[in-house]
């Protein structure tokens, strides 16, 4: 990608949620909400503090991660819709079982 996101913060591409429920009902497109959850795709170099020293991201790319509904701003490139936000704004990483 031809995308490097500055300082702290990180670019997410959403990951689509379930088009079904548990109980095997299919939801429509108009009732769905949009994911909190993403993975991604690229990594700033991380924040740094007053004295200039770089405070290091605590995610990377590839991480599955979640984030707060209205985090980050969305953006087109290369024709695939994605998420720019800060780190902080980030819930945490969803790990493998």
């Amino acid at each position: 990608m031809a995308f490097k996101p500055l300082h702290d913060r990180v670019l997410v591409k959403r990951v689509e949620s379930e088009e079904k429920t548990k109980g095997g009902l299919i939801i429509p497109d108009s009732a769905k909400e949009k994911p909190a959850e993403g993975l991604i795709v690229a990594c700033g170099e991380g924040a740094r503090k007053d004295s200039g020293e770089l405070i290091a991201m605590s995610v990377k790319a590839g991480d599955k991660v979640l984030f707060g509904k209205w985090s980050g701003t969305e953006v087109t490139i290369e024709g695939e819709e994605l998420l720019i936000m800060k780190e902080s704004d980030i819930l945490g990483i969803t790990e493998a079982a």
